[in-house]
């Protein structure tokens, strides 16, 4: 799917109107302009009041942009109340240009001094130019119409004027605050939660309006000197509303690192997504979680933890590449949003660009630390086309490379156990395992004197609607659900019954059973193991348990604690796999081993490629120096199977030999190989050949 192929007729309507609204905003506001001053001019009409009044105005104007200036925070969509009264004050009195000018100061200036945002101090001019606009002929509708000239002279400032007031007042609010909230505000799927507050704030003004401006016009008319007196309450409100912004924000904030929260995370990566599809491009999320950071805080305190999380947030920064934001979701855990991405490969280079950075030692109190991280990506549209959606999915690749060790993992949906249709195929699993639906086939594992050394268990399920399920599908159900357990002590149990049936045929041949990193870690297994053992009355040489390195990974001296248990009962062990994890020598040493096999991705190009035989060789040493017997797995030729006789390879297993085959067929093909073993179909007609050879001439077989 595209980017763009989701996207509604109204969506790609807004994508051709929205980016074009400031410029027209602009546009529309200068030929306003222009054509009141060459009106206002032609009438023989002045631009701005004279005398006290207009030097009066022009100091609290000064006054104001001075406040505004040295308040030093960015002027946001939603305004300044100070500005807003003092137009509003103006143009009851002396109409719209008038009203226009005090504005334009106000914006302008303060732009000018803030020389990095006079885009946005040009949008909000011409914002302010319209909006005066729809006051003055709010205004004009109730039969006002003010000039310098003429300034507005009800008979007394009192309730009487209120509806004209209230009606300009709102004029101004509603079109000036509509136009800012369309050319400049997120476009997301609903008010995000900086809006709903600028929406309280912009009731402050409006309130701030109707009671200042009224008053401002009064002492103009009045006491035009006092005037410079009225920045004391137009500064208050101007306060009052960055107090209000600056609350809003903190919301939006973490307190411990300054950093941006979950909740600004989804507002703001929902701003994103709506940019991405509007523009046709890919935006992505990874998130980032410390590995063992809760071993720090136990460890040097909480105190120690935090400063830890400050320099993590620092260092976070400076390895952000240009437009990604990172914010703190809470804990040990990070997240950078990446507006836009050229691709799924380029996502992952920065997610790992960000794990290098804070791999990086940390020094405390001079004491070095290496925090390693773990990082998960999940790409718009190619994952989630919504942002809680995108995170969920980032989530789900982060804890997938935490249980791999990989540092980045890019979301895969055949690994993650929470989708629909996963979720439903867990359920259809938990229910065959009651119901004995899911089977074992059993593969041999064969000796170069053809001596069959035993077989492996290996579970196949059929769905009744969906047919054969591929094993590595519904056990990565299992493993991500906490069905692992269920379905582990379904596969020993069939196992060992299906062995005690075999001894009692006079077939005595010992059984491999694959086991998962969270049985081995799993309290109790190795006497649960023992116990089934004794149940079926099956001696524990006849059971060997296949472990993956994985085992190693996550926790080695539980692991090492649980396997020597099952070896003290007499179970023996078997590393499956090797080579395609991430062990190390030390934790294959400690473990009580008896069995290494060597995974089928080097043994399928041992002919042809000579550095995967240069593997095979080495781990064939490695392991013998050990003490370890060694199998091959997924031989499927001659070829291969010379190969690894002649490396000193101990057994293999593979389609050479057979496949996995039910347990009547293993029955039948055990007992067709009798006490000759199995050899293969090159060997069997060379042996029938040379046996032809030896018989007198003559001699006539029966």
């Amino acid at each position: 799917m595209k980017p763009t192929d989701s996207a509604a007729p109204a969506s790609r309507l807004r994508r051709l109107v929205v980016p074009a609204l400031p410029a027209a905003i602009v546009m529309v506001a200068g030929l306003t302009l222009a054509a009141g001053v060459v009106q206002t001019l032609g009438e023989g009409e002045a631009l701005f009041p004279g005398g006290a009044v207009g030097w009066s105005l022009a100091i609290l104007t000064g006054v104001i942009v001075g406040h505004l200036v040295a308040l030093g925070r960015d002027r946001w969509w939603g305004g300044t109340g100070s500005g807003a009264a003092l137009a509003l004050a103006v143009l009851l009195l002396y109409g719209w240009m008038p009203a226009t000018l005090v504005s334009l100061s106000v914006v302008v200036l303060v732009g000018a001094a803030r020389r990095h945002r006079w885009r946005q101090a040009l949008v909000h001019g011409a914002v302010d130019v319209l909006g005066i606009g729809a006051a003055a002929l709010a205004l004009a509708a109730c039969g006002v119409h003010a000039t310098v000239r003429s300034p507005w002279a009800p008979v007394a400032w009192d309730l009487s004027v209120l509806p004209q007031v209230v009606v300009t007042a709102a004029g101004y609010l509603l079109v000036s605050r509509a136009l800012l909230w369309f050319s400049l505000a997120p476009r997301t799927g609903g008010l995000p939660t900086i809006a709903r507050t600028a929406v309280v704030r912009q009731a402050l003004v409006g309130v701030a309006l109707l009671g200042i401006s009224p008053l401002i016009a009064v002492c103009a008319v009045n006491a035009p000197l006092l005037l410079p007196l009225f920045a004391v309450p137009l500064i208050a409100l101007d306060s009052t509303l960055w107090i209000a912004r600056a609350r809003a924000e903190e919301q939006l904030r973490d307190p411990l690192t300054g950093l941006p929260n979950r909740q600004w995370l989804l507002e703001r990566t929902w701003s994103a997504l709506d940019e991405a599809e509007r523009v046709g491009v890919r935006s992505a999320l990874v998130l980032i979680d410390l590995d063992r950071f809760r071993s720090v805080n136990d460890t040097l305190g909480h105190l120690a933890g935090d400063r830890l999380l400050l320099q993590i947030a620092d260092r976070l920064r400076h390895a952000l590449p240009r437009g990604a934001e990172a914010a703190r979701l809470g804990g040990d855990e990070f997240a950078v949003l990446l507006p836009t991405t050229d691709s799924l490969t380029s996502s992952q280079r920065v997610a790992r660009n960000l794990v290098a950075a804070l791999g990086s030692p940390l020094d405390l109190d001079g004491l070095t630390l290496v925090l390693e991280a773990s990082a998960g990506v999940a790409v718009f549209p190619d994952h989630a086309l919504d942002a809680e959606g995108l995170l969920r999915r980032a989530d789900v690749a982060m804890y997938q490379a935490k249980r791999d060790r990989s540092g980045v993992e890019l979301y895969e949906a055949k690994r993650d156990g929470n989708t629909p249709d996963r979720l439903g195929l867990l359920g259809d699993l938990r229910r065959a395992l009651d119901a004995g639906d899911v089977e074992l086939h059993y593969q041999p594992k064969v000796g170069f004197d053809g001596h069959v050394s035993g077989l492996e268990a290996l579970v196949r399920w059929v769905h009744p609607d969906r047919g054969r399920v591929p094993p590595d599908e519904f056990i990565a159900i299992a493993e991500s659900s906490g069905l692992m357990p269920r379905l582990t002590e379904y596969v020993l149990e069939t196992a060992l019954a299906q062995v005690a049936r075999w001894r009692a045929m006079g077939l005595e041949v010992p059984v491999a059973v694959n086991v998962s990193p969270r049985d081995v870690h799993s309290p109790g297994f190795a006497g649960a193991v023992a116990a089934r053992l004794a149940r079926h009355r099956v001696p524990p040489g006849a059971l060997q348990l296949e472990i993956t390195e994985h085992v190693l990974l996550e926790d080695p001296q539980r692991a090492a604690d649980t396997l020597a248990g099952l070896t003290a009962h007499g179970v023996k062990m078997s590393l499956d796999d090797f080579g395609t994890g991430y062990s190390s020598l030390v934790h294959l040493r400690r473990l009580p081993v008896s069995e290494l096999k060597i995974d089928r991705s080097f043994v399928a190009r041992l002919a042809v490629d000579t550095e995967d035989a240069e593997i095979v060789r080495c781990t064939l040493d490695l392991a013998h120096s050990l003490g370890l017997l060694v199998v091959a797995e997924g031989v499927e030729d001659d070829e291969t199977w010379e190969r690894l006789r002649d490396l000193g390879c101990d057994a293999v297993q593979g389609w050479l030999v057979a496949a996995a085959m039910p347990p009547d067929e293993t029955t039948a093909w055990l007992r067709a190989r009798g006490e000759r073993g199995w050899h293969r179909e090159s060997e069997t007609t060379a042996l029938a050949a040379e046996k032809a050879a030896e018989r007198p001439s003559g001699q006539v077989l029966n």
